[in-house]
């Protein structure tokens, strides 16, 4: 019914404008003033209060109910977010808890490792240069040992300036120059 509708305003439009010119795009107001009539305003005016029209029922059937509706399901998404990543967190946090115990097992086996190799803890320092010092350390091999040692260094206010460090048989030998 709108195409009709539309056709036929189209239709009535060109009749009106037969005497604009030759081309009928425009036509004049008036001579003096020199201002321009749009061929379509008519048309363009009727389709923009159709638009206003729709947009106005548009806005009424967007009612409080369905904004509560659309926030109550989005809030109910977000708990189920919550939940499923709380249980990751618990499922994490049970598989390092199950992990201290292994860590036990790896320093006694670093322990035996070290007594059936018949390697003993030790720490030489050398004298190279004025300031300079060379270090050699073995140690037990286990998990934050190295750590620990860099932290026992910084504290004691060393620069290290060529640094080894290598595993075997259950112990570190860490060799390093210091200044």
């Amino acid at each position: 019914m709108e195409f009709v509708d539309t056709a036929l305003d189209d239709f009535c439009m060109a009749e009106e404008e037969t005497s604009a010119g030759r081309m009928g795009r425009r036509r004049h107001i008036g001579d003096e003033t020199g201002e321009f009539k749009s061929k379509n305003l008519h048309a363009e005016r009727r389709r923009r209060e159709k638009l206003s029209g729709r947009l106005l029922e548009l806005r009424s059937q967007m009612n409080k109910a369905t904004i509560i509706t659309d926030a109550i399901t989005y809030i109910k998404e977000l708990q189920k977010c919550v939940e499923d990543l709380s249980n990751q967190l618990h499922e994490m946090e049970a598989a390092t808890e199950e992990e201290p115990a292994t860590k036990s097992y790896e320093i006694d086996d670093t322990k035996d490792q070290m007594n059936q190799w018949e390697i003993e803890p030790e720490v030489k320092v050398i004298q190279v240069d004025g300031s300079k010092l060379w270090i050699k350390i073995v140690f037990q091999k286990k998990r934050g040992g190295f750590t620990k040692l860099m932290e026992a260094m910084n504290v004691l206010g060393c620069d290290i300036t060529d640094t080894s460090l290598t595993t075997s048989k259950g112990a570190f030998l860490f060799t390093s120059s210091v200044e």
